[in-house]
């Protein structure tokens, strides 16, 4: 198995989630004391956050990039970064680094053509849901119309994570919130929803809706798997 390099803590309550998976996952593939060889590299997410919301894509950048730099130098044959908003710089961490970068997006969309599913709405933090490096990256290559909720559902979520689910705060109230939401997104025609953020599993579980949900989390962390035992 090759060694699977994370970025993490972005907020390390997903990140958590990401380790679980994959070694969960690897267990299933390779049966017995099997576990995930992983190198992990956690950020500083108060870091990460201010600069986000400053608008310091550069400085960003530029941290996503030596992050990427240390997992390489520690040993990873690929690498995750465990974060949806996060690969807004995916394609700059990519050249500059030697090893492949699996991308969330492509292996979410991947499930999402797998379905056969023509529209599907979008949730996640505001960069995520407004800019277009995620829905763009989505919709290519005959992949799904992407709909997003409107400008005051997506304050709502915006908050919701960031002041709740990246402080492991988990609220009956906001589960409703998101129920509304994706019945709105229903309304418009949406045949899934894609969880565009890696905390917004730990509110939202399929379970709960009959329309298909697109755990980021989950198909990333076992893409990763995947590519490991190729």
């Amino acid at each position: 198995m090759k060694t699977i390099g994370l970025v993490g803590g972005m907020s390390w309550e997903s990140t958590l989630e990401y380790y679980r998976i994959i070694n969960e996952r690897t267990k299933e593939k390779l049966g017995g004391f099997h576990s995930a060889k992983i190198v992990l590299y956690s950020v500083d997410f108060g870091e990460v956050e201010s600069w986000q919301h400053q608008g310091k894509w550069k400085a960003l950048t530029d941290l996503m990039i030596d992050a990427a730099r240390r997992v390489e130098r520690a040993g990873a044959d690929l690498l995750a970064i465990c974060t949806n908003t996060m690969h807004k710089m995916a394609d700059d961490v990519q050249q500059s680094i030697r090893i492949p970068l699996l991308h969330i997006v492509d292996a979410t969309a991947a499930e999402i053509k797998g379905r056969s599913i023509r529209k599907v709405g979008l949730l996640g933090t505001r960069f995520t849901m407004e800019q277009d490096f995620y829905k763009q990256r989505l919709s290519r290559d005959d992949g799904p119309e992407v709909i997003i909720p409107d400008e005051r559902e997506r304050e709502l979520i915006h908050g919701i994570l960031y002041n709740e689910l990246c402080l492991g705060e988990i609220k009956d109230a906001s589960k409703d919130v998101f129920q509304r939401i994706i019945a709105g997104l229903v309304s418009r025609g949406a045949q899934g929803i894609v969880l565009g953020c890696t905390e917004i599993p730990l509110l939202v579980n399929q379970k709960d809706y009959d329309i298909p949900l697109f755990d980021t989390t989950t198909i990333h962390a076992c893409a990763a798997v995947d590519m490991a035992l190729i």
